[in-house]
């Protein structure tokens, strides 16, 4: 019996910035569009640009499309540091400044959503629409009881405080980057199981090879609390549309939804039948619904 694999969509290759005397990598496709925002595309924690490959492709066809590998992740380097989500909001925001040189759509999934949100509610001036997929980062409601449950779960606190041991994030380190690990967890992330190509193990496999990949894996253990989603909308003025892969087993979609709609209720919302990576699982109706959005809110503010 055959079995379906999916075409193998390549790379576009990049170039790097210098920033903070770290080398950053990034790509460009498309043309600079003058009646239409730039898009930057921001990966997930573990991720890169190599990521958002299926929607590259496509977009570039209508907008100028840009992605970026944050500092410690892909092929940027990866220094021994604090990592943070202000840290990732300067990058982000000193990239559009620097080098793209005109306000963009941020588009970002899961910790790079967070980073993107981070830029939006600090610099609006850099910000011409934010796009979330799956996006991390706690609303304040989440984090009191979050923090509830660990007073009430000694197991829970002394397993972090081993976590927080250099030697005991290394161990975890190494055993988490195996291919077969790899795929464990995707498997459990993807809502589509033919989506976890041996392309996509190997793209999130290469850097965690690099020289510091250990280092920025323990710092991400001691990363400071950044602010709460919901006061980083209360500081935001640009359109909002929200993107959820409606399976994804570590984000409630739905709930996320009524706590974002709460604080930002002009938000436009999408529910899809795709797991944590919408992006990558459902690729078509993904750059669709961002090309018409853009494009909407680029008539409205015309």
């Amino acid at each position: 019996m055959s079995t379906f694999s999916p075409p193998i969509t390549k790379s576009v290759p990049g170039t790097y910035w210098q920033w903070r005397g770290n080398s950053i990598y990034y790509v460009c496709v498309g043309e600079a569009q003058s009646n239409l925002p730039p898009l930057l595309l921001v990966h997930g924690f573990g991720a890169s640009t190599d990521h958002w490959r299926k929607n590259i492709v496509q977009l570039q066809s209508q907008f100028q499309v840009w992605g970026i590998d944050l500092l410690g992740f892909g092929r940027s380097a990866k220094p021994k540091q604090e990592y943070s989500g202000n840290l990732w909001r300067e990058q982000l925001h000193d990239f559009i400044t620097e080098v793209i040189g005109k306000p963009t759509v941020l588009v970002g999934n899961s910790l790079g959503g967070y980073a993107s949100l981070c830029v939006a509610a600090e610099y609006p001036q850099s910000t011409a629409g934010l796009i979330l997929l799956n996006s991390a980062g706690p609303f304040s409601d989440n984090q009191e009881n979050s923090q509830s449950q660990s007073r009430s779960n000694p197991w829970g606190q002394l397993i972090r405080s081993i976590l927080l041991q250099p030697w005991a994030s290394l161990l975890l380190f190494q055993y988490v980057r195996r291919r077969s690990i790899i795929r464990k967890t995707l498997n459990k992330v993807y809502f589509d199981p033919s989506a976890v190509t041996e392309q996509l193990i190997e793209d999130i496999y290469r850097p965690s090879c690099d020289r510091g990949a250990a280092d920025v894996f323990n710092a991400v253990f001691k990363t400071p609390q950044g602010e709460k989603v919901d006061v980083l909308l209360g500081k935001m003025q640009c359109p909002l549309l929200l993107l959820w892969g409606e399976q994804d087993p570590w984000i409630k979609a739905r709930d996320k939804g009524v706590q974002f709609r709460q604080y930002y209720p002009q938000l436009t919302e999408h529910y899809l039948q795709a797991g944590h990576c919408p992006h990558d699982e459902v690729p078509e109706q993904v750059n669709d619904l961002i090309a018409n959005w853009v494009l909407t809110i680029d008539r409205l503010q015309s």
